[in-house]
């Protein structure tokens, strides 16, 4: 369940310094740090008003190329192909960020990781008879998770960027877990990595949204990014523990 936590380690690239936007600026072999000026509430507005819109977007068109993967019954395309299709289109997306084309990017990346969503569906609906109640009830809980933080740090307007550091020191930890839960077949650490996970998204729904707030993420497409990866992780993880804990043969 783990196959995509290390997203949010490659999202984490592009964060603030300090509470500050900091752009590295190179010359020859010198660099040179720019602090750039706070958004203004216009186009703060319009960020996250623009985030949110391709946010939406993006999760439809991911269960789309989900149930496209389901009705056809498509095999999981394995670990190293899900892995670096997944990296390799971040980085195109994280490349093209400045551009029209980083949109299209967004829908390249969210549309694969709905393919390879898709096989994992299917096999919790072959594998428990209550399948289709555990996929609900992580669907479920991932909307009212995600719109009550995510509207919690809008309306209160706090600054949460003070957990960055917090949250990715755990999302390693996480990742390193997850990878020993794999090799050494321990489902009750990739159980407890999951729980892990969860905890983490959700604080990291309230870190995303608050730098779209503050203006430490200024790109609306890197910020849907964000979010994207933190519901896409909170939902399989979610499933994960609900189809432990709550599945029926």
């Amino acid at each position: 369940m783990g196959l995509f936590d290390n997203m949010k380690k490659n999202v984490a690239l592009e964060r603030n310094r300090g509470g500050q936007n900091v752009q590295s600026i190179q010359f020859g072999n010198a660099s040179e740090e720019v602090f750039q000026q706070p958004l203004s509430t216009v186009d703060t507005n319009k960020l996250i008003r623009n985030t949110y819109m391709l946010l939406s977007m993006t999760l439809l068109f991911t269960a789309v190329t989900a149930g496209i993967a389901m009705a056809y019954k498509m095999p999981h395309p394995g670990f190293w192909i899900s892995l670096l299709g997944t990296l390799g289109l971040f980085f195109l997306t994280y490349w093209l960020r400045n551009s029209a084309w980083g949109v299209l990017a967004v829908f390249a990346l969210t549309g694969f990781m709905g393919l390879t969503l898709g096989p994992t569906l299917n096999a919790y609906i072959h594998t428990f008879s209550n399948g289709h109640e555990l996929i609900m009830m992580s669907f479920g809980s991932t909307a009212a998770i995600f719109l009550g933080l995510s509207g919690y740090a809008l309306t209160t307007r706090k600054d949460f960027s003070f957990m960055g550091a917090f949250l990715f020191a755990g999302l390693i930890v996480a990742i390193l877990a997850s990878i020993g839960a794999w090799l050494f077949n321990m489902p009750g650490l990739a159980l407890a990595v999951s729980a892990i996970m969860v905890l983490l998204m959700a604080g990291y729904i309230l870190y995303d949204t608050s730098n779209m707030v503050h203006g430490h993420e200024t790109n609306y497409i890197m910020a849907t990014v964000a979010l994207y990866v933190d519901i896409y992780l909170l939902f399989v993880h979610l499933l994960h523990l609900f189809g432990a804990l709550m599945g029926e043969d």
